[in-house]
């Protein structure tokens, strides 16, 4: 086991929204990813979702009790969306991301709209 460098981590790739196992805690997974414009909407019925803003900003539009709100987390911020909210992030501008998850959780989630091509439908890739 050696420390690993978040910069260096988010420096070894350039897609966005393809995120990449930095380290796992017991069953969870800590991913990196590079964002920008829209993500698709999604829930995922079984867990949470953290997200933790390393640079740049980050929307996440939320749709709770039949309303729809946007939360904005700039720089240094950090968000759990609760299990089974539909949700949808948007990075207004490139931006890297901070992202805790059950392992194998698969970033579209368990339900979800047509997933773009930007979108990689994927549990997380190793860093290479």
């Amino acid at each position: 086991m050696e420390p690993i460098s978040l910069d260096a981590a988010l420096a070894s790739f350039t897609k966005t929204w393809s995120p990449r196992i930095v380290a796992s805690v017991n069953d969870y997974d800590v991913r990196v990813a590079k964002v920008d414009g829209e993500h698709v909407w999604h829930a995922h019925d079984h867990t949470d979702e953290f997200f933790l803003v390393l640079d740049g900003e980050l929307h996440i539009s939320l749709r709770e009790n039949g309303t729809e709100r946007t939360v904005v987390l700039p720089k240094g911020s950090v968000f759990t969306v609760p299990r089974g909210t539909e949700h949808k992030p948007y990075a207004p501008a490139p931006t890297a991301i901070l992202l805790l998850e059950p392992t194998g959780t698969l970033t579209v989630g368990d339900r979800h709209d047509e997933v773009p091509a930007h979108v990689d439908a994927t549990t997380g890739h190793a860093l290479g």
